[in-house]
């Protein structure tokens, strides 16, 4: 199966931690995990998820202020639901697992936050196609018996499939080692999302994480993680390899053959937010400067800030030949510039006519006027030239 970064236009995360205990051991890391992975989410070393669409919910003062947060994420994602909880897990009397929240008070059941809610919640009331479940906290391998359970949150995922990601097995508790600034799972999976995995895949997907945080977890003498997935759950990506994309732009074509780079698909992008964010993807995979692409547009792209005005949005351009030049000065083929180009297209006549009048015809020439959208779609040739790509 192809490995697949969400669509960040349609695509929701939410964050619970708790840090400060009335009755428990503090976490103060859980803090810390909560900002550094709120950044990375948003951020271009992963998903570029919009900030709106990254919800942090620290300390909640009751069951209800994460339940809310969680269903608002579930009614606004329809392609890929991120839900992550850090902080101290406990076991009930039932043998379920419970999320602990400020007030919480070992042995009264009343005061936690039992997981299989935000199970209910994501099987029940979720638009997303799929959804990432990541729990740092001691027993969270106990959520894996949920997730097999029938009916399962990943046997009833709609389309793609589900993934749960946990610290630790069922019967051990997570490691948040005293003067650390990250417990030690977010931790680890910070740094490999951060730095990428030396040797790993293009998309840093679940099934690759999962296996990378093992193998570093257990040779530091830490809890080793556990994971399950359904369907196509472990293809989601959470991030590109920054381990295998070029140590630094190069101004000359990339040496790599332009087949074999991990360029981002067109066809899964849902949203302008996502249009924009990999079309801006495509010129790191080539590892060009934009100088450069400039330079190998052969004149048709003027200067390096049309460059940055192209991929950066918020309005899709209203022609199309500046970005059919940008795509083929970073080295895509003939038919992958028609997949963009399709994706264009789709996304243009998805446009309400009010928001197409915007200031967004880079080529055009034409002001805030806006051309019908091409039905017919020119041969890509007269843009190359010998030698550049």
């Amino acid at each position: 199966m192809i490995s697949v970064l969400p669509d960040p236009g349609a695509s929701r995360a939410v964050l619970v931690g708790t840090s400060r205990y009335q009755h428990l051991e503090q976490l103060p890391a859980v803090s810390n995990n909560l900002k550094a992975l709120a950044g990375l989410l948003r951020g271009p070393l992963s998903l570029h998820l919009p900030s709106e669409h990254v919800s942090v919910v620290e300390n909640p003062p009751d069951t209800l202020t994460v339940m809310d947060a969680v269903r608002q994420a579930a009614g606004g994602a329809t392609d890929t639901l991120i839900v992550y909880f850090a902080g101290h897990g406990l076991v009930d009397g039932q043998d379920e697992l419970g999320l602990a929240l400020p007030h919480t008070q070992a042995g009264r059941i009343e005061t936690v936050l039992p997981y299989d809610w935000l199970r209910r919640v994501l099987l029940e009331e979720s638009r997303a196609e799929r959804h990432v479940v990541i729990l740092d906290c001691c027993y969270s391998g106990r959520a894996l018996g949920r997730m097999s359970a029938a009916p399962g949150l990943a046997d009833q995922a709609a389309v793609e499939g589900s993934f749960l990601l946990a610290a630790s097995a069922e019967t051990r508790t997570a490691l948040a080692p005293v003067g650390d600034t990250y417990t030690a799972f977010t931790a680890a999976l910070l740094d490999a999302l951060t730095h990428g995995i030396p040797g790993g895949p293009a998309l840093l997907d679940l099934a690759a994480l999962y296996r990378h945080l093992r193998r570093t977890l257990d040779a530091r003498g830490h809890p080793v993680p556990q994971a399950r997935g359904r369907n196509s759950g472990a293809q989601v990506a959470l991030g590109r390899n920054r381990a295998e994309l070029p140590a630094a732009p190069v101004t000359t074509a990339p040496e790599a053959p332009a087949a074999a780079r991990p360029w981002p698909d067109p066809r899964s992008v849902r949203t302008v937010t996502g249009y924009f964010t990999s079309l801006a993807a495509v010129r790191e995979v080539s590892g060009l400067t934009q100088q450069a692409v400039v330079q190998r547009s052969q004149g048709r792209i003027s200067s390096a800030s049309t460059v940055s005005r192209l991929v950066n949005g918020p309005v899709l351009p209203a022609a199309w030949p500046t970005t059919a030049a940008y795509l083929l000065a970073c080295g895509l083929a003939d038919e992958e510039v028609l997949l963009w180009q399709d994706a264009w297209q789709r996304l243009r006549s998805e446009q309400p006519p009010a928001d197409a009048q915007g200031p967004a015809a880079l080529s055009s020439g034409r002001g805030a006027s806006v051309p019908k959208v091409e039905k017919k779609r020119r041969p890509f040739s007269a843009f190359r030239r010998r030698g550049t790509h």
